[in-house]
């Protein structure tokens, strides 16, 4: 029998269905997180032996910086399909996302600062591949406050999808910055992609981590939607109808 997709961009219907899928996805990611770390931690050989252990931060911050520009594009995604089909559901999930986003760029942001002080003897340097980053965490900061800085929903969320599709150009930008071709176009302290450096046991267990990041994400956005929904129709007769069932 066919499944009506369609009928789950009505908040009623997708706010259950978000409630099944929160466990499946937190089981995969808590699996696909401690097995990668695991394995990157104690199976992966010292190959790097120039940066002695602390290389293994690479773990959580190129999954995390992965997690950060992709959710991004997929904010954006969800800010489109709003403003072109005018979906309720839409706009929740490109909220929902932007908050873990922040998060996972926050983080990149953090264990990079951890990174440069033991490698390069820095916290903080004004690189290219830093600062689209940081730029990267405003805009999401300023998408979240532009929501929260009008009250009317509707308003809310168009005007912040337009800020989304505007800063959508620092995605190529951020990519451009860690795989440029000439190095000396893009110099930086930050080396190349990690990609290209690393043997295939480590990129394995870097790959799993990055997927339990990505399962991750999802539940943690679902939680929030899910709350966004109950916030949002909160004067409907199906929210009204959970509230007396708790």
């Amino acid at each position: 029998m066919a499944i009506n997709w369609f009928k789950y961009s009505s908040p009623s219907s997708f706010y259950p269905l978000a409630g099944k899928m929160i466990p499946v996805f937190m089981t995969l990611a808590i699996v696909l997180i401690m097995g990668g770390l695991y394995w990157g931690f104690f199976e992966t050989p010292d190959v790097l032996s120039d940066q002695k252990q602390y290389y293994r931060i690479i773990y959580v911050h190129v999954a995390s910086a992965w997690m950060a520009m992709w959710l991004y594009v997929v904010m954006v995604a969800w800010a489109v399909l709003g403003l072109i089909f005018n979906t309720r559901m839409s706009y929740m999930m490109a909220s929902a996302t932007a908050i873990t986003g922040a998060i996972m760029t926050a983080l990149s942001l953090w264990t990079g600062a951890f990174w440069g002080q033991t490698s390069w003897g820095t916290w903080w340097d004004w690189d290219p591949r830093m600062t689209s980053q940081l730029i990267l965490l405003f805009l999401y900061i300023g998408y979240i406050a532009l929501q929260s800085a009008i009250e009317d929903n509707r308003r809310s969320d168009r005007a912040s999808a337009v800020l989304a599709m505007v800063g959508l150009a620092i995605v190529p930008v951020i990519y451009y910055s860690i795989n440029c071709p000439d190095p000396n176009e893009c110099a930086s302290l930050h080396q190349e992609s990690s990609l290209k450096r690393v043997e295939s046991n480590i990129l394995i267990a870097m790959l799993v981590v990055t997927a339990g990041f990505w399962m991750y994400c999802f539940a943690v956005i679902l939680m929030r939607v899910r709350n966004i929904i109950l916030l949002r129709e909160s004067h409907t007769q199906w929210v009204e109808r959970l509230e007396v069932k708790k």
